[in-house]
């Protein structure tokens, strides 16, 4: 679902963000990218959704190159960043309205999925309210459903659970569950270690722009705490 070559992306001055990074995320996987800050995950992130370009290697979203077709790899994926940049001036209803007509989902299902969702995440009363209004919790749930709208075969997400309550935090760790039942991917970063070793079948650590292990999830901890491992293997030159 992603495939991620000898990725390689360098900033002004030199500084390689990102050296040399090669991951596979399958169908079916929930794949966690961790790292200090300034690892290089949200670099890899934003080279995966189009947002930055890279310098070497090759990135490829359900078979299509993201520099070749990255319209048609934007039309089956779907990214959720940190802090979500929503268009403030618009109501919820709205937005979820102009997201669908950009992945031109018809009027009928849109309705039902907007629905489905909205209830589930305790937004329907809410749906004709300005985004402006709303809290960063609230805006990280319309981001959500925004995603989930034209059903993407990967989901790409930066600390997707930053802002959520216990209760909307347990909701989407179930969607995204779900949507890799049904055959879709999500690769997501995150520094609440406890989520990725609970939630995530495949794991990858990422230190100053290297990957130092990657790999099943169970292989890799044996009988160990991420927690642990990742601070032995990061707080180590």
């Amino acid at each position: 679902m992603l495939q991620i070559k000898n990725l390689v992306k360098s900033f002004p001055g030199g500084v390689r963000a990102v050296d040399n990074v090669s991951l596979h995320v399958a169908p079916g996987d929930i794949y966690g990218f961790i790292g200090h800050n300034g690892a290089g995950k949200t670099t890899t992130i934003k080279c995966v959704t189009g947002l930055y370009d890279f310098d070497e290697g090759e990135i490829y979203v359900d078979g299509k190159s993201v520099k070749e077709d990255p319209m048609a790899c934007k039309m089956v994926s779907a990214y959720i960043p940190d802090n979500p940049d929503l268009y403030d001036h618009l109501t919820c209803m709205q937005y979820l309205n102009f997201i669908a007509d950009i992945y031109r989902i018809p009027k009928e299902p849109r309705a039902e999925k907007i629905k489905y969702y909205a209830d589930i995440l305790e937004l329907s009363s809410r749906l004709g309210e300005p985004i402006g209004a709303f809290s960063h919790g609230m805006k990280q749930k319309v981001a959500i459903i925004a995603a989930l709208l034209h059903e993407p075969k990967l989901l790409v997400l930066d600390e997707p659970f930053v802002g959520l309550d216990p209760k909307a935090a347990h909701i989407v760790k179930q969607l995204l569950a779900d949507m890799c039942q049904k055959g879709g991917a999500v690769f997501f970063s995150s520094h609440v270690l406890e989520v990725v070793e609970k939630l995530c079948n495949k794991i990858a650590i990422i230190k100053k722009g290297k990957i130092i292990v990657s790999g099943l999830t169970e292989d890799i901890l044996k009988d160990e705490s991420l927690e642990d491992l990742f601070l032995e293997l990061t707080d180590n030159e």
